[in-house]
């Protein structure tokens, strides 16, 4: 069951989850355009998939899995509603479960957590972090996009402390569908979709769950973090500007990446000093990391680039679906 089906999100999670061999979509659900054909949507959804229905339609003891792509505030309550029926999981690709204290998210989303008891019983999950773990959790917090690139690059170098913790710079760039369909609403200003615009400079909600993240492994995590909307449908390239450690060089830090994700199918680290963009990246659940130098002997610069839409959001769901149910971690995302 899919909740919020039509979004950008929803609509590449309806794709992804129409081809995946162990799945059956039951229901799609969403506000508006009741009873119309999810195709009508989205060219690309060819199978034969149930008409968009109300929430209320649903017969809850017939469902495995509920995904929630839907505006923060949402999951929580309908969660806190419905976690009684034991054999349903719920994967939240909105911002309710990802932060493990109630009033980090009243902070950060000026809103009043509904569910505060069901935090603990719910996983942040990057899910090339969590493979072990994820299958003890019911509700899943799928992390967010510019989180999610960042981390891949990041959290290996700050566990073996083979980068400057007191100096990170992030700047991030993405595409327009990050903003989701009301992107207009959010941002006014003139030819949106022709030019480039920093935004959120000082308070980007992202911040909460990466500050969560890097204080885990150590309190003293210092980095400004930039957000650009590009003029671009999807995609986020982000470029990270670190120094060494005294015990560490350019070459020791793009091993420890290259060895943390041999193993992580949808992570590619590419050579030293590669050029990186987007392009591989798009419509796919891959993220690529390139390490790059700079004229500066100590410091240098770790791109990451992925799918807003898919690795950001959709796919990485899906990936943690296949984590949470110990099918095949690419099963559906190939």
């Amino acid at each position: 069951m899919i909740i919020g089906a039509t979004g950008f999100v929803g609509l590449d999670l309806v794709f992804l989850l129409s081809k995946h061999p162990k799945i059956n979509i039951k229901y799609l659900c969403a506000r508006k355009s009741v009873g119309k054909s999810i195709s009508k949507f989205d060219k690309r959804i060819k199978k034969k998939l149930p008409k968009i229905s109300k929430l209320e339609k649903v017969q809850w003891n017939t469902i495995d899995l509920v995904f929630l792509s839907t505006p923060n505030g949402y999951a929580q309550r309908l969660i806190k509603d419905k976690i009684k029926y034991k054999k349903i999981k719920f994967i939240d690709l909105s911002s309710d479960f990802r932060l493990k204290k109630s009033e980090k998210f009243k902070k950060w989303y000026g809103l009043k957590h509904k569910a505060k008891n069901l935090i603990k019983e719910s996983i942040y999950s990057v899910s090339e972090f969590v493979k072990d773990d994820i299958k003890k959790y019911r509700i899943i917090g799928n992390p967010g996009c510019y989180p999610t690139s960042i981390q891949l690059a990041l959290i290996p170098l700050i566990k073996k402390k083979l980068i400057n913790i007191n100096n990170i710079i992030i700047d991030s760039m993405s595409g327009y569908s990050g903003a989701g369909k009301n992107i207009k609403q959010k941002f006014k200003h003139k030819n949106i979709f022709n030019s480039i615009f920093a935004y959120n400079v000082t308070k980007h909600r992202h911040m909460a769950e990466l500050d969560q993240e890097f204080h885990k492994i150590n309190k003293k995590t210092k980095y400004t973090f930039n957000t650009h909307l590009i003029p671009t449908f999807r995609g986020i390239l982000s470029s990270i500007h670190v120094e060494t450690s005294k015990k560490s060089n350019i070459s020791k830090i793009w091993n420890e990446l290259k060895n943390f994700h041999e193993k992580n199918y949808f992570v590619n680290v590419l050579k030293l000093n590669s050029e990186i963009g987007t392009n591989n990246i798009l419509n796919t659940n891959m993220c690529e990391i390139s390490v790059c130098k700079t004229r500066e002997k100590n410091k240098i610069v770790i791109f990451s680039a992925l799918d807003n839409l898919v690795k950001g959001a959709s796919g990485q769901a899906v990936q943690n679906m296949n984590l949470s149910y110990g099918f095949k971690e690419n099963l559906g995302l190939k």
